[in-house]
């Protein structure tokens, strides 16, 4: 079964997907992974009430923006073992940490040095988009809008604050755009 949660519907995709609230997609799976934009609404998107929905052993997985997830509440969610493992690929105060050197220093971020003791976490630091693939799909998205700007003033992949979808396939869900 698929589930998916979008303020804004598509109905193309109702052949894949059941739409029900993002409740439901918190309550009924067994994976969630979140793929959306960060905006003032979806900072804290998963947060320890959001948490507190989803099912005993639940794997969070976020590629989208480490914000989307409020790390001290996920650390006690996985503490208790309510949240069963993350894949972080994001995390909510990267800028100072992904991409830089830091190995011979001290990691001065408690919260992410208490993440990474925990077994049932893999973080990526934002590696997970780096395949040719991806960085081909990139490429091309970005020469298409600049194009489609100066032609007609639009672009086709402008992403819109209050626009996220979320799916479920088989207990796996995913929040994207």
């Amino acid at each position: 079964q698929v589930l998916g949660y979008d303020l804004h519907p598509d109905l193309a995709l109702t052949k894949t997907l059941t739409y029900v609230t993002l409740d439901e997609i918190l309550e009924k799976s067994d994976v969630i992974s979140l793929h959306i934009p960060l905006f003032p609404e979806t900072m804290h998107l998963i947060d320890e009430k959001a948490m507190s929905k989803m099912k005993k052993g639940v794997i969070l997985l976020n590629t989208g923006r480490g914000a989307l997830i409020d790390s001290v509440a996920l650390i006690s969610a996985l503490k208790s073992g309510h949240v069963g493992g993350a894949g972080l690929d994001v995390y909510e105060e990267e800028e100072e940490i992904f991409f830089r050197d830091l190995s011979n220093q001290f990691l001065k971020d408690d919260v992410l040095a208490r993440l990474l003791t925990f077994p049932n976490v893999l973080m990526t630091s934002h590696q997970a988009f780096l395949t040719r693939e991806a960085l081909e799909k990139i490429a091309s998205t970005t020469l298409e809008n600049i194009d489609d700007f100066f032609q007609n003033g639009k672009i086709r992949n402008q992403i819109h604050a209050n626009t996220h979808i979320a799916t479920s396939v088989q207990g796996f869900s995913t929040l994207d755009l």
